[in-house]
């Protein structure tokens, strides 16, 4: 891959990332990099953010749907809590996720559906 192909991934990548969890949070996350995670952070831009969720097959909605029902059956709170706050911005509606996660209750277990219901709810009251 020539340099400016990554570069354009990168680009694509930090547009869309804005897009889904908005600006002032990708603003902190790039002020707080730094060494440590400065690869990490490039690696999520490009890899997650300018090819996984800038491809043209499913809407930023689909995506965030997914990428919920995985965080939830994972149990990554701190993640998935960020990503109900990144759904106003995708088009995902609370009833929608409320839907996606009798999905997880059913298939990856009730207590990660009823962990994920909790935080959902959290969100959604400190939105009102």
């Amino acid at each position: 891959m020539t340099q400016k192909n990554k570069t354009s991934t990168y680009t694509k990548g930090m547009e869309i990332r804005r897009q889904v969890l908005g600006i002032k949070h990708v603003e902190n996350a790039i002020k707080n990099t730094n060494k440590i995670d400065e690869k990490f952070q490039k690696f999520i831009t490009e890899g997650a953010w300018g090819s996984v969720w800038s491809g043209d097959q499913l809407t930023k909605r689909d995506r965030s749907l997914i990428t919920i029902s995985l965080l939830a059956a994972l149990g990554h709170h701190e993640e998935l809590e960020m990503h109900f706050n990144a759904s106003k911005n995708t088009g995902a509606t609370y009833s929608e996720i409320a839907e996606t996660l009798m999905h997880v209750a059913v298939y990856a277990g009730v207590p990660a559906s009823n962990s994920a219901f909790k935080i959902l709810k959290k969100v959604f009251q400190e939105s009102k």
